[in-house]
């Protein structure tokens, strides 16, 4: 990154866009510009840096696919709070994907409850309809930020105490199953669709009521492909970057 303001550089050459989105990303990642609000007109920024307005929308434009900014006709370019990536691949860990990149996430148990199995569920699981299983929903931030929440159907047969590993473990899923004797897992299938997110979503997300979130349904099973757990988590939307790596095989914590 730039640490030099546009004001001291040549702006003549045809890359005077890419030296502008440059310094204005310094500055929205130095948090000059917060999240929300709208960044000065082009015609401001024009006069800033010595340039075309049309240099100065070449540079919102390259804000805009990096995901740093939203541009709008007759509104302006607003500043998007920070994406978080997500890899999807052989095996899915919410911490191991975040701290890669330097991210901390910490969770939270909201709730334990026990349910007869649906179909779908029992299906998942390889159990009979009707078997009892756990219910339990989770939160988890980055860096303080919630990004998701998530149900994780287990098999109470199975993990009669999972409530209480899960807790023990600081909320993690990867170390509630190595308590329970399982140090790894893989992940058989990722779903991924769009809704709104319900009411209960939307509070543990602090997102908007009627927000769009991204819903995944994710069956996770051990490396024999016998299925321990499936999971339908609500990710949202504005503060995620889903990245698909059939082939990726991170370790789990």
């Amino acid at each position: 990154m730039m640490t030099t303001d546009m004001e001291t550089l040549p702006a003549a050459s045809g890359l005077a866009w890419k030296r502008i989105a440059e310094v204005l990303e310094d500055e929205i990642r130095a948090g000059n510009h917060a999240v929300g609000a709208l960044l000065p007109p082009s015609a401001l920024l024009a006069d800033r840096f010595g340039v075309h307005r049309h240099t100065v929308r070449q540079a919102f434009r390259h804000l805009a696919e990096k995901g740093l900014v939203s541009v709008e006709r007759g509104r302006g370019t607003e500043v998007l709070a920070q994406r978080f990536p997500y890899r999807i691949g052989r095996r899915v860990s919410l911490r191991t994907n975040f701290g890669a990149a330097g991210i901390a996430v910490t969770g939270r148990l909201i709730s334990a409850v026990h349910e007869a199995a649906n179909p779908m569920v029992a299906e998942a699981l390889e159990i009979a309809v009707g078997s009892p299983v756990h219910v339990i929903r989770t939160l988890s931030l980055a860096d303080g930020v919630p990004v998701s929440t998530g149900l994780h159907y287990l098999d109470i047969a199975r993990f009669p105490d999972f409530p209480e590993r899960l807790e023990s473990s600081g909320a993690s899923m990867s170390g509630a199953f190595a308590s329970a004797g399982i140090p790894d897992y893989l992940r058989l299938s990722t779903r991924l669709s769009a809704r709104i997110a319900s009411g209960e979503e939307a509070v543990l997300l602090a997102l908007p009521a009627g927000s769009p979130i991204l819903q995944s349904i994710g069956l996770d099973a051990l490396p024999d492909q016998r299925p321990i757990q499936l999971v339908v988590g609500a990710f949202a939307g504005p503060r995620m970057e889903m990245i698909v790596e059939p082939l990726a095989e991170p370790h789990t914590t």
